[in-house]
């Protein structure tokens, strides 16, 4: 069986139909949310399949508040009575 390569697109091109890096299509190839193959030191995939991803959110996930933050008040050590400040 033979594949036709001339219908594939590289992860390059990939980005700029999605309009991100081609860093960021190889981490959705990674995160198996995009399929492609590997051919020589290209991924190759199908522009069909683009589709399965153009819907994504943008940017990064919102970070998790946690119930004890270790951030340390600005105002100084609590307790001591003492400021930070010297």
């Amino acid at each position: 069986m033979e594949i036709d390569l001339s219908k594939f697109i590289n992860a390059t091109e990939a980005g700029e139909r999605l309009n991100i890096s081609r860093v960021r299509v190889v981490q959705l190839i990674n995160e198996k949310r995009l399929p492609a193959f590997k051919a020589g030191r290209d991924w190759l995939i199908d522009p069909a399949d683009l589709k399965l991803v153009e819907n994504r959110k943008p940017g990064r996930p919102p970070k998790e508040q946690s119930k004890h933050s270790t951030k340390r008040s600005k105002k100084g050590v609590p307790g001591t009575g003492k400021s930070g400040k010297k």
